[in-house]
């Protein structure tokens, strides 16, 4: 059995595993939505390379969890703990896929134009990026009224969604010709809704870590 100070420095690492994780959502997500709005395929490229940086932290956050669970046979919000650690390491890992598919449409894009200026896509990003960052430090802060603030943004990003989806294809009944590439940017909507509700989850996460229940911020 591993001493306490251990122990506590071992979630500690734990906690600083998802923090870094959720950084490196917040610049995949970031760059991916300007290489979008550039068309910048080598841009677009890096980030997508830069995935198994994602896969690796998500790696160390499972074994260091296991280890901790077989070793300690931790009980009560200890064991919580773990369990949320791994929640949310899932949570960011598939923010991390979902951020790369949003570079994969910029590849499948190269060589055009766009053919439209990119409004809801850039406000839906910030919004999200906040919610991303904000569902992360409700966990790190054990602030359980930051995850029901931050869930409420959730409306809004479905909002822009809807409001996205209905321009796009308005576009696209005038513009036949725009088909393909309007049906790739309703998917980059997509994937930011989703990265949304990820968030969310996280946000679930972190009530279940204080209070052993966990809500359903996704209505």
């Amino acid at each position: 059995m591993i001493q306490r100070k251990e122990f506590d420095q071992n979630l500690e690492d734990l906690r600083q595993l998802l923090r870094k994780m959720g950084e490196h959502v917040e610049d995949a997500l970031t760059g991916a939505i300007s290489a979008l709005q550039a068309l910048d395929s080598a841009k677009a490229k890096t980030i997508i390379e830069r995935d198994v940086e994602l896969n690796r932290m998500e790696e160390q956050v499972m074994d260091l969890g296991s280890r901790l669970i077989v070793t300690q046979q931790p009980v009560a919000k200890d064991l919580r703990r773990i369990i949320v650690a791994f929640k949310i390491s899932s949570d960011l890992e598939r923010m991390g896929d979902l951020a790369i598919d949003i570079a994969k449409v910029t590849l499948r894009l190269e060589g055009q134009q766009l053919i439209k200026p990119l409004i809801d896509i850039p406000k839906m990003s910030e919004l999200v990026i906040l919610m991303v960052r904000e569902s992360l430090q409700s966990y790190l802060d054990e602030n359980t009224d930051l995850a029901y603030k931050m869930a409420k943004d959730d409306d809004e990003v479905d909002h822009l969604y809807s409001q996205m989806i209905q321009e796009l294809y308005g576009f696209m009944i005038e513009n036949p010709e725009s088909l393909q590439q309007a049906m790739l940017l309703t998917l980059v909507g997509r994937y930011i809704e989703r990265i949304a509700d990820h968030a969310t989850n996280i946000g679930e996460s972190a009530v279940y870590l204080v209070t052993g229940h966990r809500p359903d911020l996704n209505q």
